[in-house]
């Protein structure tokens, strides 16, 4: 959705098409080490045979490492983990001027190690990651829960079906996977997962649904089918599990293909799913890019835990998106305080979910076009999206800028910190080389005289400084 002129625009480029190697899967470190241009369905590919996996995977398989490491990545693990970045044990960096430095969280360039992400690529250019792996099993034992009421029960009952009360994180009754699907204003269907045996999965009398073949049902489709026949659990294969958005693109797939969900093209032309976003934006032109930022709505809100319930009443009354994807993400207190960060004092409000050292966050994804548009009603997406942001604003969230974003640069700074970013930006020399990150996310078409005046820029201290 984002336009990426700013590529076209550039007075010098960097070719790091090549980097798409896995360098190295230790299974005495338990590191994987990859270079930027690795996604997701190529590292599950070599690492979930012996049984292992990223502590992050996130869900579709084009996601690269790069992006989810300088932008943002989450999975149904991340309750457990955190974001994908929180994963991360190292990161070897290409610096303006050339020089090549491993940064960790222990090392002399720890400031780097915990500035890179979220910086969109402008601190340096990354050129491999080592990332924490952990032991995984051959299935994923699935419940699905159908949830009922108005959308703050529907949120209350997201919360309560994975979250433990506070400083209780090793109850055994946290699922290793969460996710939540919330169909309309009034019904919703949560699901946990347990990694289990291939001797378990395949006990007489359990159920095994291999979700990834071409012609199933799209997944967002069949854990609805939990509101019409009531809670049941199967076994799915890791991997399929891992990818299981990935066919349908969530739901965007009805829009771009409406019959695409049909049996008979599941069957006949479900291999051809889905269609490469890289693809579908070499493919569009402005006039279908402007069309979708005013008539349809891809973002994604990370709100604290105990804020989810004020969240869905908002999307609710503002925008009227359904599906809706709610995964949880733990939000660390780290040495530094980097360009998202937790509630300050929220340890001392002992909340559902938290611990002493991380907050609880939520991903509220909202993906499809808004009920009003669907009705043939007016509906003005750009005001949408900048009464989002202020509400993030308000109630400490954030906002993935993946997305197309209606922040000036005064709210950029007022729901990011620019603390830690621009401190290693004048550090490691990206002034004058790397763009700033606000100038490389905002909307708009970008000139090479912008692109220049922009790697000039830096943050002014009132944007700074003000919370």
């Amino acid at each position: 959705m984002r336009n990426v002129d700013y590529k076209r625009a550039r007075h010098f480029e960097v070719d790091l098409s090549a980097f798409r190697n896995i360098l190295e899967i230790d299974q005495e470190r338990m590191i994987a080490k990859c270079e930027p241009l690795v996604n997701m369905g190529q590292i599950t590919r070599a690492t979930v045979p012996l049984n292992l996996a990223l502590a992050v995977v996130a869900e579709l398989d084009d996601l690269t490492v790069g992006g989810l490491i300088n932008g943002y990545g989450i999975e149904g693990s991340s309750h457990l983990y955190g974001l994908f970045s929180d994963t991360v044990v190292a990161y070897e960096i290409v610096l303006s001027g050339g020089r090549v430095v491993r940064a960790t969280k222990d090392n002399e360039y720890s400031d780097l190690f915990y500035a890179i992400p979220w910086s969109q690529g402008t601190l340096g250019l990354l050129v491999s990651a080592e990332i924490k792996l952990i032991p995984i099993k051959e299935y994923m034992k699935l419940t699905y829960t159908p949830v009922r009421g108005n959308v703050r029960d529907l949120g209350q009952a997201y919360i309560n079906s994975f979250a433990p009360q506070f400083g209780a994180e090793n109850d055994e009754n946290v699922p290793d996977f969460v996710e939540t699907m919330i169909y309309n204003a009034n019904e919703g269907v949560c699901m946990t997962g347990k990694y289990a045996s291939k001797e378990e999965a395949k006990k007489k009398g359990n159920k095994i649904n291999s979700v990834g073949w071409w012609f199933k049902p799209w997944f967002y489709q069949h854990a609805q089918t939990a509101l019409t026949k009531g809670e049941f659990v199967e076994y799915i294969p890791t991997r399929e599990y891992y990818h299981r958005h990935t066919r349908c693109l969530y739901w965007e797939g009805k829009l771009i293909l409406p019959f695409a969900d049909q049996w008979w093209f599941r069957y006949l032309f479900g291999w051809l799913m889905p269609p490469k976003v890289s693809l579908l934006k070499a493919t569009q032109g402005d006039a279908i890019r402007n069309y979708y930022h005013e008539m349809h709505v891809i973002q994604d809100m990370l709100v604290p835990l105990y804020k989810v319930p004020d969240a869905l009443e908002w999307v609710d009354r503002e925008m009227e998106v359904y599906p809706l994807w709610l995964c949880p993400h733990r939000l660390y207190k780290l040495p530094y305080k980097t360009m998202v960060y937790p509630e300050p004092g929220f340890e001392d409000e002992c909340r559902q979910g938290d611990t002493p050292y991380a907050q609880m966050y939520t991903d509220v994804g909202v993906y499809y076009a808004p009920g009003p548009v669907l009705r043939g009603e007016v509906f003005d997406g750009a005001d949408a999206v900048r009464r989002m942001e202020n509400w993030l604003i308000e109630n400490h969230g954030f906002q993935p800028q993946y997305a197309v974003s209606e922040l000036n640069e005064k709210n950029f700074w007022r729901m990011f910190d620019a603390g830690l970013y621009e401190q290693c930006r004048n550090k490691y020399g990206a002034v004058g080389t790397f763009m700033s990150v606000y100038y490389k996310c905002k909307k708009g078409r970008k000139t090479e005289k912008e692109v220049q005046e922009a790697e000039q820029a830096q943050v002014e201290v009132p944007y700074a400084d003000e919370d």
